[in-house]
């Protein structure tokens, strides 16, 4: 059989429903034939428009918020990447033929993000469902006063509703301001590292409960050596937060007593069993050996820690990688591998925030962070660390939280 050639823009026009296509900042793109009919505009009239210069918010009447929640979930569905679908919203528009002129519409939207390669929102389609047909049918039945009843029975609802979410985000909102008081204290700066510069972040994810996660430790350890570590816990909020204090606070402890990295996971493995929250959690453990210039490492199921060369190449330790925290059945040695490393290269940490996107294989990320790391080789740790968040971070801030540690060799 013969494959169809489709008209993708084409299909877009015909789509039954209200449907249009928005820029991240909000401008018009594109709009479909039931859009551009249902809302009395034409497409000159939207595209290359700021949607709230083409739609304006009734200024005759405070209860028609139409404008103000639209655009607050349309930026919500920006920020985030993730579909945000409204409660029914009363929405007036005013009549191209006849300015100061106002109808009431009853639309319920959905806006949905459209990601490019780079796992960064390139569109947003505005899906709008019209029922202020609904309405009226329903009225012709009974007069007007059916119609009110109706009207206001769907417009109180739909209030109601928007209250209750704007308590859930206040309340989300105090206990993202709790946990992340709780991870700073958790995750301080560096301590002294002699002659070798070190530099750590940490960025939350955008979303109210998506944060506190990942960590990062750096130990000192007897014989001119120091253990660097990330590790990320699944979950977010609270319970991550609580999991993850209680997981670094043990790995730095087995650092100090174990004889390499490998045994201070099987270690830290054991104590997670223990660890409400802790399973599956991922994490990387270097030893960095001033005297002979090696890094000893051992990865439980996290992304290989990045080693960047004085002339720019980068090699990933990726030799030592066992599974996560909990994820076997029976105890198990975890393996361990050592590499040499020149004085003057640069040793990465970091979690998967860093590099993962939804869309992308991980080794697309691994290969964007190789040529940031080999670009900016010749930044000392503090503007690495800051060059390699501005390089690989989406702008308006990721769904992930992210931790990275830089040092100097």
């Amino acid at each position: 059989m013969r494959k169809p050639q489709i008209d993708y823009a084409a299909v877009f026009r015909a789509l039954p429903g209200m449907v249009a296509l928005l820029t991240p900042e909000l401008v018009y793109a594109d709009a479909n034939e039931d859009f551009l009919r249902l809302a009395g505009r034409t497409r000159e009239q939207l595209l290359g428009r700021y949607i709230f210069d083409v739609f304006p918010e009734n200024p005759n009447d405070p209860a028609a918020a139409g404008m103000r929640e639209t655009e607050a979930s349309m930026l919500r569905a920006v920020t985030t990447g993730e579909r945000d679908t409204m409660a029914l919203v009363r929405y007036d528009i005013e009549d191209a033929a006849r300015p100061g002129h106002w109808q009431q519409h009853f639309w319920s939207p959905v806006n949905a993000p459209v990601l490019g390669a780079d796992g960064q929102v390139e569109l947003l389609v505005h899906r709008v469902e019209e029922v202020t047909e609904l309405i009226r049918a329903f009225g012709s039945g009974g007069g007007d006063t059916r119609a009110n009843v109706l009207e206001a029975e769907l417009y109180t609802r739909a209030r109601e509703l928007q209250e209750v979410n704007e308590r859930l985000r206040k309340a989300h909102a105090r206990e993202r301001e709790v946990v992340l008081a709780l991870q700073a204290a958790m995750l301080p700066p560096p301590g002294p590292t002699g002659s070798h510069g070190a530099a750590v972040r940490y960025r939350p994810a955008i979303g109210a409960l998506n944060v506190c996660g990942d960590w990062y430790d750096l130990v000192d350890l007897p014989g001119e050596a120091l253990a660097v570590s990330v590790g990320d816990v699944v979950g977010h909020g609270l319970e991550a937060a609580c999991a993850m204090g209680q997981l670094r606070s043990a790995l730095s402890a087995a650092c100090r007593v174990t004889g390499g990295p490998a045994q201070a996971l099987e270690v830290l493995g054991l104590y997670a069993r223990s660890v409400e929250g802790a399973e599956s959690t991922t994490t990387a453990t270097t030893y960095v050996n001033w005297a002979d210039h090696s890094i000893t490492y051992s990865c439980a199921g996290h992304p290989p820690p990045a080693l960047l060369h004085p002339e720019g190449t980068v090699t990933f330790l990726d030799r030592a990688t066992d599974p996560p925290l909990g994820a076997r059945p029976e105890h198990a040695p975890r393996l361990q591998a050592r590499v040499p490393f020149t004085e003057g290269g640069t040793l990465v940490l970091y979690t998967d925030g860093l590099i993962e996107r939804r869309t992308e294989d991980i080794d697309v990320g691994l290969a964007r962070l190789a040529d940031s790391l080999t670009r900016h080789r010749r930044a000392g740790p503090e503007a690495l660390a800051d060059a390699l968040l501005a390089d690989l971070l989406p702008p308006t801030g990721n769904s992930d939280d992210t931790a990275l540690v830089v040092i100097r060799l």
